[in-house]
């Protein structure tokens, strides 16, 4: 079932459920006859959802496009960050080229998805991250944007959305923590955090 319009999301901001509030957006989209593509930047391995989505499939698939370990900026990392990301690849200047090539295959391929029409849905999880890393030109999402077909949803998720990415979407959510466990060392959680 093609939706008559779809529309342009970015979930963004420094707290907890862009992924999950995309994820709860499949679901319902699932549940409606939709087809799901679920591509995910910047992640590697097997987090809930995918345990989930066996069931699901093949109205929603998952692509990963990403390395086991979190990519994360010298500059921008705290202590607290760091204990979150569980010990991730460093950089100071420039991202390392493997995690470049990786993220480009992927938004190639899925704008490859998105283009093709058998999708209804499409996320971009962690776009926003890739993007503000450098993996990414915002320009090839802008164009992707512009070039998604009418009966499309298209979900741009992750921190740092790029002023450029909110004015060309038509709905923008920003989560911002207030106060989250990390805070008092408590690690992330299987079944919730992934």
């Amino acid at each position: 079932m093609t939706l008559d319009t779809g529309l342009v999301e970015v979930y963004t901001g420094n707290g907890k459920g862009k992924t999950t509030a995309a994820l709860g957006l499949a679901l319902r989209a699932i549940g409606r006859g939709n087809r799901v593509l679920f591509v995910q930047f910047m992640k590697k391995g097997e987090f809930g959802e995918h345990l989930a989505a066996k069931a699901l499939q093949p109205q929603l698939v998952f692509m990963q496009f990403g390395k086991p370990t979190f990519l994360a900026r010298k500059s921008e990392l705290t202590e607290e960050r760091k204990s979150a990301l569980g010990n991730p690849e460093v950089f100071e200047e420039s991202p390392p080229e493997d995690y470049v090539r990786l993220t480009r295959e992927g938004f190639e391929r899925a704008r490859e998805e998105v283009l093709s029409g058998r999708w209804d849905l499409v996320v971009l999880d962690e776009v926003n991250v890739a993007i503000h890393m450098g993996l990414l030109d915002k320009h090839e999402v802008l164009k992707l944007i512009s070039e998604k077909p009418k009966g499309v949803e298209l979900v741009l998720t992750g921190r740092y959305a790029d002023p450029e990415v909110i004015a060309a979407a038509d709905l923008v959510t920003e989560m911002r923590e207030v106060k989250h466990p990390f805070q008092r060392g408590i690690k992330g959680r299987k079944g919730i955090e992934f």
